[in-house]
């Protein structure tokens, strides 16, 4: 073969085993030179286990199996090892200094020096030509605080090339990023592509891999099923990438759902909220909304539109400054002034941000469960400690979270499950209204649906269930009435029967000159 058809790597029967577990067994994947090669599979299958093997986060020894890449067997003992020979990973969780420059981010660890003293005018040099490469025009000095997370996943990327990359992994790269950045780092990828740099791109998002992948490998508990051609002769839809996920069929994406909508449990009226540091800046702008008992009402917006801070505020204030307005509980005005009262007036929040938020990752999963509301496991302010595990172990069962037991760490878990977790824990406190901020984001397809049954039968029980989310189609799936907001302005309210993603889409750009009070 010639050096552009030989595969730039392969890798024969990785197995991997963790103790008591068995994450990969006997993984082979081939992946060609010059080209976008996704991985796909539900959460846990092991993708994430396989690329740090690739890397070297694994060494060699640890696993078995064989590394081949540009036809040389590799034994990387750490991801120094793998950098050397061009293989460079972005992980999920970016891993970027917030206090450090730009250029001092990308040539972290691999200076610019000159005597012994780093050369700073070669390093800012350096680091513009790089951003360049990625369509970044900020200044090298900007520090990484004073950006978004869409333009630090292109310093990520500068990085990767500043160490000359030849195969660039990417875990979950999009899963953080809006639409329009999204957009732009697809588009990124594609114009490596065309300089000959061979990309693995790890993805939930099933539409972003139909546009962008020539070759998907897809994994299922911890092995290798099928290799696609997404250019071949047979035509690659989503729903065939989802029956080689999970194993099966899905032919809803979304479980069926008949409403019993009850009267209205929460109203907010008049609500502004300023911005906790601007405080001439208004991002929530007299927004009105009701929810129903048995009702799921969704909340679609573009990024900055306001979502996030209205929930959070309407939960005890927990953002914002100069709040004004009225909260109903079923036809009586309550008075919340932070988030012990929401809880205790029966307002919950998953926040979007589990990891950070929304989990406590290096305690175990009962302990996050019954964190929002020690006092029902407790007496004379002692928790009992076998009452906390009982009452866990259900949640446990009752929302199958794969675990052995309510012992093991959240951080040990897979995003679908932590997310479980992340339910349960408001559950447990018994709320009236659970506000969902983006539940389903980082989780695959399967993980998903099982959340929306969660998320139906809240509603069965007859609790008032608010989602955000910035996945139009999970919206009209799941939701029975659904508000846009645009610029912190709710533009519109629509049923579900009449609600279109370019209906709502109208709404969410909508200028503030035209929405209605």
């Amino acid at each position: 073969m010639s050096p552009e058809t030989t595969p730039i790597l392969e890798m024969r029967g990785i197995t991997k085993t963790f103790p008591g577990v068995k994450a990969l067994q006997d993984v082979t994947m081939t992946v060609r030179r010059g080209e976008v090669h996704a991985i796909c599979g539900e959460n846990g299958a092991g993708k994430s286990t396989l690329m740090k093997v690739l890397s070297g986060v694994y060494p060699h020894g640890s696993y078995d199996g064989d590394i081949v890449f540009e036809g040389r067997p590799c034994h990387f003992k750490n991801i120094r090892d793998s950098e050397e020979r061009g293989i460079v990973i972005i992980h999920q969780e970016l891993a970027l200094s917030p206090y450090l420059s730009i250029a001092e981010n990308i040539f972290l660890g691999n200076e610019r020096v000159r005597r012994g003293v780093i050369n700073w005018t070669e390093t800012n040099k350096q680091a513009s030509v790089l951003l360049a490469r990625v369509g970044l025009s900020e200044n090298p000095d900007t520090k990484i605080m004073d950006i978004g997370v869409g333009k630090q996943q292109l310093v990520e990327i500068a990085k990767a090339l500043s160490k000359r990359v030849k195969l660039l992994i990417l875990d979950e790269p999009t899963a953080a990023l809006n639409d329009e950045d999204s957009a732009h780092l697809l588009d990124l990828i594609r114009h490596l592509r065309g300089q000959g740099i061979t990309c693995i791109i790890i993805s939930h998002k099933l539409n972003e891999i139909a546009a962008i992948a020539d070759t998907t490998t897809i994994i299922r508990d911890g092995m290798s099923v099928e290799t696609l051609d997404m250019h071949g002769i047979e035509s690659i839809s989503e729903d065939r990438i989802i029956r080689g996920m999970v194993g099966r069929d899905l032919t809803h994406r979304f479980p069926e759902h008949t409403p019993a909508i009850g009267d209205e449990v929460l109203r907010v009226e008049r609500w502004t909220v300023h911005h906790p540091i601007d405080h001439s800046r208004v991002v929530v702008d007299n927004a009105n909304l009701t929810v129903n008992a048995g009702e799921i009402v969704g909340i679609a917006g573009l990024m900055g539109a306001g979502r996030t801070e209205l929930a959070m505020s309407v939960f005890g204030r927990s953002y914002g400054a100069n709040i004004s307005g009225r909260i109903m509980l079923r036809g009586k005005e309550i008075r919340i002034r932070s988030v012990r009262d929401a809880i205790e007036n029966g307002i919950a929040y998953a926040t979007e941000d589990r990891k950070r938020y929304g989990l406590n990752l290096i305690d175990d999963i009962k302990r996050n469960i019954t964190s929002s509301e020690l006092s029902r496991i407790s007496k004379l302010g002692v928790v009992d400690g076998a009452q906390e595990i009982t009452r866990a172990d259900s949640y446990r069962r009752d929302m199958n979270i794969k675990s052995e037991s309510v012992d093991v760490l959240a951080g040990k878990l897979s995003g679908g499950n932590q997310q479980k977790v992340v339910l349960s824990k408001w559950l447990f406190a018994e709320p009236e209204i659970l506000i969902l901020d983006e539940p389903t984001r980082g989780i695959d397809v399967g993980a998903k649906f099982e959340i929306y049954e969660i998320i139906n039968t809240l509603a069965e029980a007859g609790k008032g269930v608010v989602v955000i989310s910035s996945e139009l189609p999970e919206l009209l799936g799941i939701c029975d009435r659904i508000y846009a907001m645009s610029q912190g302005r709710i533009t519109g309210e629509i049923p579900r029967a009449e609600a279109t993603q370019e209906g709502l889409m109208r709404y969410m750009t909508m200028e503030k000159s035209g929405a209605s009070r």
